[in-house]
């Protein structure tokens, strides 16, 4: 798999409890715990976004062409 790496600026108690995860044991590292959270995020919203699309795609069939 190829990464990205990207930059990103974390409220300190949320870096310390991430840190602390690794450290026992939860994840291999910080990169791979927040690659996981992220993964698990927009898994949970899949559905919602898809939703959205849906709606979006009936109104648009509703009120005609732009």
């Amino acid at each position: 798999m190829n990464n990205t790496l990207i930059e990103a600026e974390l409220p300190a108690e949320l870096a310390a409890q991430a840190r602390a995860f690794v450290a026992e044991g939860w994840a291999t590292d910080f990169n791979d715990l927040l690659a996981e959270a992220l993964r698990r995020f927009l898994e949970s919203h899949e559905a919602s976004l898809t939703e959205s699309f849906i709606k979006e795609d009936v109104e648009w069939g509703l009120r005609g062409r732009d």
